[in-house]
């Protein structure tokens, strides 16, 4: 019987939907995308309207060939990619490459992974929406040409390999612009009074300094600016009299906050779990896929989480009304179902991202789950039920007091009824609790008008005003989506690509431009200023969203945008100049100005002498932005000579960039390629290491020529020819040790793995996968039998001989 295929994006959702499906259907994952634009080429005709070239991604070609047998055996097929622009286009170049098996296909799309939601789509198969495959194609031309165009002009004039993009370089822009904002801004100092008060009724409590006359106390309104002007005040405040001025006392109401979107979700889980917007995605990804439940099977426990939406299903919002009754009781069911509302502009194609099932608690799944992905889920599933519980309430007081002209405030807050926090775990205090120990210790006591109050003390706090703050995760999320920069989905690119090219770094968990950074963005202001201007880069938004619409031909957009770009493409061919950096230092060689450069190891202050003078140094930034050059430079220049050239060696590390594999280098490479090995002594001099005692290890079986004990550069040692680069004939340094594993005749041999660690295994891996991370010594031990022994070295023994039976626990005394 020919059955339907339903071709999704992810291998985890084909065990997820195959479960429920039953026998009349196939599931085929493409495994994300299947055709993209070329790598080694712009891959779009510039004569005919930029139109794309796809190619099949290198390495999917057996996904591909899979598909399109799958394809022709099925009677349908049924395009089920993720319901956003990126998963139509998926659809899309995937109808493409099996058309010529089966041309009988639909689309269909589902927020959740249930029967019941898959079996609505499948009753529900549309056409593939080419709108939305237009604007998916639009943005990815876009990025294409910017990427491609730009790029090349900064390698020529800043650094080769960097890159430029549409959104990430706005994305950097605001990076840079904070970090010149904090630069350029100037300290104001200002004096915080706080005086603690006591009324006929306890307890006592703190007011702070409000208003002096009419004016709020505040830096730029009315500030005490100077210890001088503090001290006068509070001799005047000593000498007068406190009196309750007000006492203002209401019932407060806070609604519950909407279910998450897709920018909410990675702003929230930056600031309460630390979880970066890529990890966020990445864990909610799995969560949205399936996680395997024990009995359960495999269950998907949320809904598709890229959403800018907040609206929720009917049917979900009954289910968490029930959930609420039966959980929380009446109180916590608001009389009328809470309806929250999304932002102008957002795309209402599916959802909020919510728990499928409610029932289903973050308790009740923990055991199954990855602490990442159990903290995200409680996450999503607190946030979700709270949403469709009743408001919490506040009783709120706010006394003020006053003392000649100047007035003072303190405010109190009680929860009297919890409502959606209960799902925090918060809950109102015990009335009776409070009665009995005559106050609230959270409140404020009970005070009347015109009540005197006595001073017990007055403090003053010198302070200053703070620059703004460097953006974090959860802020730079908050202020792409404000400004229309990108699309919620995207934002965890962005991020991870301003990283991966080193324009930011994070210090103290906050976004800091490099010099690179701050480079790359101050020449793409200066010759692209429509692209990277803030306002475009939103409004480029809204034009794709109206491709989606079907509103506008992605063609246009793109002539559009290329109106405006070609002529600043050629302007800044000609016009961009080389950066040079100033650095402010001289060279304390020549005497002529460092400035700052871009290496293979990072950003260093180059003499601008070069090539007469190499003088090069490590450097930082103070607050203020001015450059302060490390003491010692960044090749270390020594006091010892070559012994083949006579010029000083210079501390050299290794491209790789692990200092403990530093090595002396003569500075008269290249010609000279004198290397040494060294310590450093107890005082910090350098010490050359004699060079290690050649070991011969044989003949070499391929030419003759000696064989010798080596280390390779991961620390393991190893056997090779001495005829080398002719001869690359290697072995693996023996133990001398057999293998123990049973019918084995290898032996174990010392490798490394990959993060450098020595071990050893079994000469005949992979058929023998027996490994030890400890060097193995003839045995046998003396206790259970085991024909090798170990040598170990932890803290409390030393090195020592021991067995490597886990419940042995034999260790050869050092006599023996």
């Amino acid at each position: 019987m020919t059955k339907d295929l339903i071709i999704v994006e992810s291998p985890a959702k084909v065990k997820t939907i195959g479960k429920f499906l039953g026998k009349d259907y196939v599931v085929e994952a493409s495994v994300g995308h299947v055709r993209d634009l070329p790598r080694g080429d712009m891959g779009l005709d510039e004569q005919n309207g930029y139109l794309p070239r796809y190619e099949i991604i290198k390495g999917k070609e057996d996904v591909v060939g899979r598909l399109r047998k799958a394809a022709k055996a099925a009677k349908h097929v049924y395009l089920a990619p993720d319901p956003d622009r990126e998963g139509e286009a998926i659809g899309w170049h995937v109808a493409e490459l099996i058309k010529g098996q089966n041309t009988s296909v639909s689309r269909i799309q589902f927020n959740e992974i249930t029967a019941r939601a898959v079996q609505e789509a499948l009753a529900h198969p549309r056409p593939i929406n080419d709108d939305l495959v237009g604007a998916q194609q639009a943005r990815r031309v876009l990025d294409r040409l910017v990427g491609y165009k730009i790029s090349p002009i900064l390698w020529k004039h800043v650094k080769r390999g960097i890159s430029a993009g549409r959104v990430q370089s706005v994305a950097l822009r605001l990076i840079v612009d904070r970090e010149r904002e904090r630069r350029a801004f100037l300290p104001v100092e200002h004096w915080a009074l706080k005086a603690r008060l006591e009324g006929g009724n306890p307890p006592p409590f703190v007011t702070d300094l409000w208003k002096i006359g009419a004016k709020t106390v505040a830096p730029g309104l009315k500030d005490i600016g100077s210890r001088e002007a503090a001290e006068a005040l509070e001799k005047t405040i000593r000498a007068g009299q406190f009196v309750v001025d007000a006492v203002d006392e209401k019932e407060r109401a806070k609604s519950p906050p909407p279910p998450f979107t897709t920018s909410s979700l990675q702003q929230v889980a930056n600031r309460a779990l630390g979880y970066p917007a890529k990890k966020t995605m990445g864990a909610a990804q799995k969560l949205y896929e399936g996680v395997e439940l024990g009995e359960k099977g495999t269950v998907a426990l949320i809904t598709y989480m890229r959403t800018d939406s907040v609206r929720i299903a009917d049917e979900a919002k009954v289910a968490a009304r029930e959930f609420i009754l039966e959980r929380y009781g009446d109180k916590y069911a608001p009389a009328k179902v809470k309806a929250h509302k999304s932002k102008g502009g957002a795309q209402d194609g599916h959802e909020a991202c919510r728990p499928v099932d409610v029932a289903l608690t973050p308790d009740a799944v923990k055991s199954f789950l990855p602490p990442d992905q159990f903290k995200l889920y409680q996450l999503i599933w607190r946030r979700f039920v709270a949403s469709q519980m009743s408001d919490a309430r506040f009783h709120d007081t706010t006394v003020t007091a006053k003392n000649g002209k100047t007035l003072w405030r303190a405010k109190g807050e009680r929860l009297l009824f919890p409502g959606f926090l209960k799902v925090q775990g918060l809950e109102a205090p015990d009335p009776d609790a409070v009665a009995e120990a005559g106050h609230d210790s959270g409140q404020l006591p009970k005070l009347t008008v015109a009540e005197a109050l006595k001073l017990l003390e007055l403090t003053s706090e010198q302070k200053f005003t703070q620059p703004p703050p460097r953006y974090t995760e959860a802020t730079l999320v908050k202020a792409l989506e404000e400004q229309g920069i990108g699309r919620p989905s995207t934002y965890a690119a962005i991020i991870s690509t301003l990283q991966d090219r080193e324009y930011v770094s994070m210090e103290e968990k906050r976004f800091a431009p490099s010099e690179l950074g701050t480079t790359v963005s101050d020449k793409l202001v200066a010759h692209f200023a429509t692209l990277m201007d803030i306002g475009f880069t939103a409004g480029m938004e809204r034009k794709l969203d109206e491709i989606a619409a079907g509103s506008r031909a992605w063609a246009t957009v793109i002539e559009e945008f290329m109106a405006d770009f070609i002529p600043a493409l050629k302007l800044a061919g000609a016009e961009m100049e080389r950066a040079t950096i100033d650095s402010g230092v001289p060279c304390d060689l020549c005497g002529k100005p460092m400035h700052v450069k871009f290496g293979k190891m990072g950003e260093f202050l180059g003499c601008s002498g070069y090539p007469d003078c190499k003088n090069i140094k490590e450097f930082t930034r103070d607050e203020q932005g001015r450059i302060l050059p490390s003491d010692k430079a960044r090749d270390e220049i020594t006091d010892i000579a070559c012994d083949l050239c006579g010029k000083p060696f210079a501390v050299k590390t290794p491209r790789r960039g692990n200092a403990r594999e530093q090595f002396l280098g003569c500075t008269g490479y290249p010609k000279c390629k004198n290397i040494k090995n060294f310590k450093r002594t107890e005082e910090g001099a350098i010490e050359i290491l004699a060079a290690p005692q050649v070991v011969e290890a044989g003949t070499c079986p391929e030419c003759g020529k000696p064989m010798v004990v080596k280390t390779a550069r991961k620390g393991s040692r190893f056997i090779a020819c001495t005829g080398y680069p002719k001869c690359k004939h290697t072995e693996p340094l023996p133990t001398g040790v057999p293998c123990p594993k049973e019918g084995c005749d290898g032996e174990l041999v010392e490798k490394s793995s990959r993060g450098g660690k020595v071990f050893y295994s079994c000469s005949r891996y992979p058929q023998c996968t027996q490994a030890f991370w400890d060097r193995p010594v003839p045995g046998p031990c003396p206790q259970c039998g085991s024909v090798l022994l170990v040598e170990k070295n932890t803290k409390a023994k030393g090195v020592h001989i021991a067995c490597p039976v886990k419940d042995c626990g034999y260790v050869k005394e050092p006599q023996e």
